[in-house]
């Protein structure tokens, strides 16, 4: 079918209480330690749960033919001591074999026009550093100033060796 039909088929949406079920499962499927195996969030139901109790008008699902193939879920932050209030993509995902036709952007466009609505002056995503296919999606969509973060992890489990 051509991506450009499909795109027009697809309809971008807020995520409903009967929609959870899907999104995680869908979220399972993408975002696995292959994806990222240095991912400090993990996918799992308390990350649909939490932005859906508490910005559900940022959680949106893209549906295809009465099936959800696609999510966005955002939420908003407002620091002490700023005028900006900003946004924050934490999680977009799109069904294998439908990605770069045009969902994902058509659920961060809606996601984009929420957030703008609510005040929102700058939207904030992080990814992995090696998430090529994800840098290059979001400099698509006009990111810019792309860091590089550092991440260290402490095994708690682990004796620690005594210095001498």
């Amino acid at each position: 079918m051509d991506r450009e039909v499909l795109n027009n088929d697809i309809d971008i949406r807020q995520m409903t209480i009967d929609d959870m079920a899907a999104v995680f499962h869908l979220g399972e499927k993408l975002f696995t330690s292959d994806f990222s195996p240095s991912m400090y969030r993990t996918w799992d139901e308390y990350e649909i749960t939490t932005l859906f109790n508490s910005d559900s008008e940022l959680c949106l699902v893209a549906e295809l033919a009465e099936e959800i193939v696609g999510f966005a879920l955002g939420t908003t932050v407002e620091k002490q001591h700023s005028a900006w209030k900003y946004g924050y993509l934490v999680w977009i995902g799109v069904r294998p074999g439908l990605q770069k036709g045009g969902t994902g952007e058509k659920l961060f466009d809606e996601l984009r026009l929420r957030m703008k609505e609510q005040g929102v002056r700058m939207i904030i995503i992080d990814t992995d550093a090696d998430n090529e296919a994800g840098i290059r999606f979001f400099k698509k969509l006009g990111f810019g100033h792309v860091q590089e973060h550092v991440y260290m992890t402490l095994n708690l489990s682990r004796k620690r060796k005594k210095k001498k």
